[in-house]
């Protein structure tokens, strides 16, 4: 008796703990019956061009990493720390991972796991264009330690970060180490060491946006190279991270599986480059991600019949990522594109710089008298063309005519910023998902900065005087950059800085911002009914100005040319003959319809009589190019440009500069701090490149 007793308790608490332990498991899974968020943080180190804070989306790394979870159920929080302090937190359980991270940085007796695999960088050998090097060290197959070998052998000093050295085989001697990529760039430079141990992109990217002055200066030595893949580090000390690991390794099988990781990788221009079948002509075509350009992709289809052996391979990016990309290529001479898609600022520079491809005589089915002078002149360099374009802005006031009837408002033809702003107030409804004005806010010298300069200028302000002393602190700065702020403080949408002019686009569209000061190139949409929940109600009038409007509006071009590196030169110029030609915008209009047209490059299509009629927009914008032209030839300052400095040196000043205005309209400082830090880089940046003292 006693016996059965015993035999059936244990039989019952066998029986409850199973049934316990499936009832755990139950609640465990991911959706099933869990209440709790699957959250996930992890350390993230600046890597750029791979990862950053101030990168589109955080950058490729951040964005492949996000996905991969969030399709597992994860919600991804980053927090960005220097290297040592994220693996720090991740030893002590205060974060879940880090990234980015190698195989090596795991360490399974501490409970570290690392990840799968995925793309990294790519570590090569950079040199001065000027340096002979070793008879046959760059060699194919050679590998990167031999290579480092060799240049030991033969007396040359090899830079590398502090801590690298033995990331690629046997390291250069320590004594050529530097804190960072930089200092070491500057030590090649001044011939301190031969050659640098370094990323591509990372490279790449230090010279366009630090020194640019070395672009075309220096080149990576070819055929030695070694790819190093990123992977992240989870504390798998517990359940939970054993279970973020297992998820994240689901869900970047996934990408690669669905081509998500590709995708992602070409967002940042990150994509490697793709293979030539036999017999075949690749052009690579690196272009802008607004809806002109993807209606180029789509019709270049036709482009491909009358040439069945040319094979377009189509990199398109957004602006800011695209004009990194773009320069990077030029700064280590990597060769990547055929057919380019450059602005207004870059063709007369680079064109000068040799970097272009000129132009020969075009066929007379061109009409080639047929472009307006001002954009043509604008491409043209010492009497060639160095590229055609495919369409020209200015810029205008987009605004909704329902919603300024309705609240007894006007906008006169020539409004003032401060018509703007008290239009603004009285439109803005966000509780009815209606923002009073909606501004480019992304950091970037094409984007937030492009509508600044304008405002800048319509204050009276100039980035320079004539002995080149930066004038960010002036009263007209102060005034432009405070209205700017109040403006997308109090009247604009949600998280303003994340918001460029495609984002801003979607927004009018969608019947969210009650005005916009923007590219004409948006007409085309916010007219077309097919595109635009607004088409009825839009209407256009001139960009605002304030004491003046000499540079209020801007003149742009987004062009097509070939880049001295490409090997398809003759193929390439064929492209681009047929994308800008006159035969090219009647077929837009027989497949999209004359709204849909690449505006302003060609004086035919204004006189068209069928863009007339579906165009309303076509004399003020017509009116605003023909504006912003005459202002182009004739200055106001001592340097070409109306929304930008004609410099080698501004793309990289004026990033720097759009990220600190960015700061204002996030809250993190205020007006005149972030113009007096903008103005202190710039006169620096212009002290280093020689055109004034500091």
């Amino acid at each position: 008796m006693g016996m059965h007793k015993m035999e059936t308790g244990g039989r019952h608490a066998r029986l409850w703990r199973a049934w316990v332990g499936m009832a755990w498991a139950v609640l465990a899974a991911p959706g099933a019956l869990a209440t709790e968020p699957l959250n996930v943080t992890l350390a993230a180190t600046e890597r750029v061009p791979y990862l950053g804070e101030a990168l589109p989306g955080g950058g490729y790394v951040a964005e492949l990493v996000t996905e991969a979870l969030r399709s597992q159920g994860y919600t991804v929080r980053l927090q960005f720390y220097p290297a040592a302090r994220g693996l720090a937190l991740l030893r002590r359980g205060e974060v879940d991972g880090l990234l980015p991270a190698t195989e090596a940085d795991a360490a399974p007796e501490q409970g570290l796991g690392a990840s799968d695999a995925f793309p990294g960088d790519t570590v090569g050998l950079l040199k001065k264009t000027s340096t002979a090097l070793p008879p046959g060290l760059a060699t194919p197959g050679a590998s990167l330690a031999s290579a480092l070998a060799a240049l030991r052998q033969a007396g040359m000093r090899v830079g590398v970060v502090r801590g690298a050295a033995g990331e690629a085989g046997e390291g250069p001697e320590p004594a050529d180490t530097a804190a960072d990529d930089l200092q070491n760039l500057d030590k090649l430079e001044r011939d301190r060491v031969s050659l640098l141990l370094i990323d591509k992109y990372t490279a790449a990217d230090l010279i366009t946006g630090r020194r640019p002055h070395l672009i075309g200066k220096l080149a990576f030595v070819p055929e030695v190279f070694q790819s190093r893949p990123f992977r992240v580090i989870f504390n798998t000390r517990t359940p939970q991270g054993r279970a973020q690991l297992a998820a994240f390794n689901a869900g970047l099988k996934q990408l690669r599986q669905g081509q998500g990781l590709a995708r992602i990788q070409a967002r940042h221009g990150l994509q490697p480059a793709p293979a030539v079948a036999p017999g075949e002509q690749r052009l690579v075509i690196g272009t802008v991600n607004n809806s002109d350009m993807l209606v180029m992709r789509q019709l270049a289809r036709e482009f491909e019949t009358a040439h069945p052996r040319v094979k377009l391979h189509w990199r398109v990016m957004d602006e800011g990522t695209l004009r990194t990309r773009l320069l990077s290529d030029l700064a280590i001479a990597d060769g990547q594109f055929d057919v380019i898609t450059l602005g207004a600022y870059e063709v007369p520079l680079w064109a000068q710089r040799g970097w272009l491809e000129p132009f020969g005589p075009l066929p007379a089915a061109y009409e080639l008298d047929d472009l307006f002078p001002g954009v043509r002149a604008g491409l043209t360099h010492a009497g060639q063309l160095f590229a055609l374009p495919f369409y020209a802005e200015s810029s205008l006031t987009y605004y909704r005519t329902d919603l300024f009837r309705a609240a007894g408002l006007t906008l006169p033809a020539q409004p003032t910023w401060d018509d703007i702003a008290t239009a603004a107030a009285r439109l803005h409804r966000p509780e009815a998902g209606v923002y009073g004005i909606c501004l480019r806010g992304r950091p970037g010298w094409g984007e937030n900065l492009a509508l600044i300069t304008t405002m800048a200028n319509a204050y009276g302000g100039r980035w320079f005087d004539e002995r080149w002393r930066a004038e960010l602190t002036s009263p007209p700065w102060h005034n432009a950059v405070t209205m700017y702020a109040q403006l997308l403080g109090r009247y604009g949408p949600p998280a303003p800085t994340q918001n460029g002019f495609n984002e801003n686009l979607r927004l009018f569209a969608l019947g969210r911002c009650a005005m916009w000061v923007d590219a004409s190139v948006a007409a085309g949409t916010l007219y077309d009914p097919k595109r635009s929940q607004v088409a009825q109600q839009v209407a256009v009038t001139a960009a605002p100005r304030a004491v003046t409007d000499r540079g209020a509006a801007w003149l742009w071009s987004w062009s097509l040319a070939v880049p001295q590196s490409s090997s398809q030169r003759s193929v390439a110029q064929d492209f681009i003959t047929w994308a800008t030609s006159r035969g090219y915008i009647r077929s837009v209009a027989r497949r999209y319809g004359w709204v849909a047209v690449p505006p302003g490059t060609r004086k035919s299509t204004y006189d068209s009589e069928e863009y007339r009629r579906v165009a309303p927009f076509h004399a003020a914008v017509r009116a605003a190019l023909d504006g912003a032209s005459v202002q182009a030839r004739a200055p106001q300052h001592q340097y070409p440009g109306i929304q930008y400095v004609g410099i080698p040196e501004f793309p990289a000043i004026g990033s720097q500069v759009a990220v600190e205005l960015a700061k204002v309209v996030s809250g993190q400082q205020t007006v005149p701090q972030a113009l007096q830090r903008s103005q202190s880089l710039t006169t620096a940046a212009m002290a280093a490149a020689g055109y004034a003292p500091p």
